[in-house]
């Protein structure tokens, strides 16, 4: 007898139908096609191109030629330096200004309107750029000694810069592999300030701000305690970090990094905390490096923005999403995301590896 049989309105009736799911914290849909869906196996032989630069022609490895430093370490302890001198031979994470900034530093935020219909601001900001030292070696690769390192750099540009009056929200994110947007193969992540809270935060932080007033509690540490308690989309855990792939999940294998405990401002984590964040990145990118055949991905932070205001009702997490799909026509045309692998069975395979 065929699976699929049509009614008498020639409708197909299919034994497995495909999932929208609610993210009750951004208010979006998402599709779980389980009519297209992937044996997770199937990820790991997708074949991924290399680009190959050689130290020699790599901007990062010739880090002197570059722009003046922001920000040095060696071996977990930040270097003094002076401006105008060669960045010490020993340095392991450096910061310097993005040679080709999306936002610059200015002293006044101008903002000019036409006819009310039309609004435009200069691009007021910071745009720096985080090299690690390793040509080659990512953060799946490096010790977690290492990563926690990247984590301190974060930690101490995002309190320098939120000081500016011109600044309302720091973003740090990193993109791996070409198909994930890194023009430069050599790893490095990136610190861009904005005077704007983007439109998903800010939908993020209104639908917090109501769960919270409705239910006294936070919305994420309500999810927390059901997969805690369900255990099915934990990838890892540990004494200060949860990583889940979500229950409305935008790509095949996206993870979500939380503290457990309810923390508004990432920019406030103590030092055990980065240990323990710097734990969880690290094995969770190994996970997917080794499980996915080294995929391109982002990952990227929200927290609670820096423009004045309380935003305790928040959560700060970082998100991890491989490039598994390409966005086609429906997903430009209607916003709604399409991932192609249960986060239950991705959970679940990610974590054997």
């Amino acid at each position: 007898m065929p699976k699929n049989k049509k009614n008498n309105l020639g409708l197909l009736k299919m034994e497995a139908p495909s999932e929208l799911r609610f993210d009750l914290i951004s208010g979006d849909w998402v599709v779980i096609a389980t009519g297209r869906a992937r044996r997770p196996e199937t990820f790991k032989k997708e074949k991924r191109e290399k680009e190959e630069v050689s130290k020699k022609l790599c901007p990062f490895c010739n880090i002197n030629n570059q722009e003046e430093p922001t920000l040095i370490y060696s071996k977990g302890k930040k270097v003094l330096f002076k401006l105008g001198k060669e960045v010490p031979k020993n340095w392991t994470t450096v910061v310097i200004p993005n040679k080709y900034p999306a936002f610059v530093p200015y002293l006044k935020l101008e903002k000019k309107s036409e006819n009310h219909l039309f609004q435009r601001m200069n691009a007021v900001g910071f745009h720096e750029v985080v090299i690690t030292r390793d040509h080659k070696k990512s953060l799946a690769h490096m010790s977690i000694s290492r990563v926690k390192e990247v984590i301190d750099v974060f930690q101490a540009r995002f309190k320098e810069m939120a000081n500016e009056k011109f600044v309302n929200y720091v973003s740090i994110f990193h993109n791996h592999g070409a198909e994930a947007g890194a023009t430069i193969t050599h790893p490095h992540s990136q610190i861009v300030t904005t005077p704007l809270i983007d439109s998903d935060l800010k939908k993020a932080l209104v639908n917090s701000r109501n769960y919270l007033s409705k239910n006294k509690q936070c919305i994420y540490c309500r999810m927390m305690e059901w997969e805690k308690k369900n255990r099915e989309r934990i990838v890892f855990e540990n004494e200060n970090f949860l990583a889940v792939c979500p229950f409305a999940s935008k790509s095949a294998f996206e993870v979500i990094i939380s503290p457990k405990k309810h923390l508004s401002y990432f920019e406030k984590i103590t030092e055990k905390e980065k240990i323990h964040l710097a734990e969880a990145l690290h094995i969770v990118l190994k996970k997917l490096y080794k499980g996915l055949n080294n995929p391109a991905y982002n990952f990227y932070l929200h927290t609670a923005p820096c423009d004045g205001n309380k935003h305790d009702y928040y959560h700060w997490h970082w998100t991890i999403l491989p490039k598994t799909s390409t966005w086609a026509g429906f997903e430009i045309g209607t916003k709604i995301e399409i991932s192609t692998i249960e986060p239950e069975k991705a959970a679940e395979f990610l974590r054997k590896q």
